[in-house]
């Protein structure tokens, strides 16, 4: 969620030891989603401004994980309370809550009934907060079950409901108009789907793009234009706009010269700015992104004019990643707030 006052929310490894022996971090494991690094260390929330990095509490856990704050300064994320709960896996003990944060004040919201744990994700300028409940797996960003996709709005927690499938299903981001993004299992479960909510009106699958498998719809901004991520088997990932029922590859919007394959788009700004990570085909580097639309607000900008010497619009060949970068982006799916895209 962006801020407009210069308020930064994250989280970050600290230099104590968790005493669980927890790797709450998704960073500190192997980006190819091999072991950890044994280094173990607590992780924190965080609120950045002014220069400052302000550490959150947590619910009596010795983890905790920002995840957006909005205009009013209300923070949200994810903390551990003290309760160990059988069914977490390895790596992870404790079961964790979703949480916001006030003047460093942390408030527990509630789990869907008869959830152990939640997390929030994305929260809007009304305070509505969006995410996910379920059960504890093995570690924010590594696997927790998430069962309902959820809203929490005036103290009670809601249902979203689904595309068909029993699990698998999070709320990823929340516009100002209420309107609701996020990924959900299809029924029989064995594929995923990007998602938008309006309340009143059944979840609408946004699908894929051709022949790919899954997808995840990561932002929505006032336009009710949605980013995300459509992949196909094989981890081949790439970014997508959704906007009047079409979703589209971002990268047939790009310049054909361009050597930048764009993988993931993660934020979009009511101006239509898109922010993701992308593959350099010149060096084999993964970069992030800004992509602006070549509007008469961008025209003057060096990418539009170079866009303007090139056919916009024309279908790039899907690119095969690299090893390296599918093993990534297997480790990060299907919870990729808390992964670090």
């Amino acid at each position: 969620m962006k801020n407009n006052g210069g308020l930064i929310a994250g989280f970050a490894q600290t230099s104590t030891i968790d005493p669980l022996g927890e790797t709450f971090c998704t960073f500190a494991c192997n980006p190819s989603g091999g072991p950890c690094d044994g280094s173990n260390h607590s992780c924190l929330a965080f609120l950045w401004r002014n220069g400052v990095k302000e550490p959150l509490e947590t619910l009596g856990g010795n983890n905790s994980a920002a995840t957006g704050v909005n205009s009013r300064g209300l923070v949200i994320g994810t903390a551990e309370n003290n309760t160990q709960d059988p069914a977490c896996m390895t790596l992870q003990l404790l079961d964790y809550k979703a949480v916001t944060w006030l003047a460093g004040r942390i408030h527990e919201l509630p789990a869907f009934p008869g959830d152990p744990i939640a997390a929030a994700v994305g929260v809007n300028d009304s305070d509505q907060v969006v995410g996910g409940s379920g059960n504890c797996g093995s570690g924010v960003g590594i696997s927790p079950i998430f069962v309902h996709a959820v809203l929490w709005e005036n103290g009670s927690v809601a249902d979203l409901s689904s595309l068909g499938g029993a699990t698998n299903n999070l709320a990823m981001a929340i516009s100002n108009r209420g309107h609701v993004v996020g990924f959900s299992d299809l029924a029989g479960d064995n594929t995923f789907h990007a998602f938008l909510w309006q309340k009143g009106v059944p979840m609408t699958d946004l699908n894929t793009l051709p022949g790919d498998f899954f997808s995840v719809a990561n932002a929505i901004n006032d336009e009710d234009q949605v980013v995300g991520q459509s992949c196909d088997v094989n981890m081949n990932c790439r970014a997508f706009l959704w906007q009047r029922g079409v979703m589209t590859d971002l990268n047939s919007l790009t310049s054909p010269n361009s050597p930048l394959y764009l993988i993931g788009a993660a934020d979009i700004n009511t101006q239509g700015e898109i922010v993701g990570t992308c593959l350099d085909q010149s060096s084999g580097e993964q970069l992030a992104f800004l992509a602006v639309p070549c509007d008469e607000e961008h025209v003057g900008d060096q990418g539009c004019q170079d866009a303007a010497q090139s056919p916009i619009g024309l279908q790039r060949p899907k690119v095969v990643l690299p090893e390296n970068i599918r093993q990534q982006l297997q480790h990060r799916m299907p919870f990729g707030r808390f992964g670090v895209r």
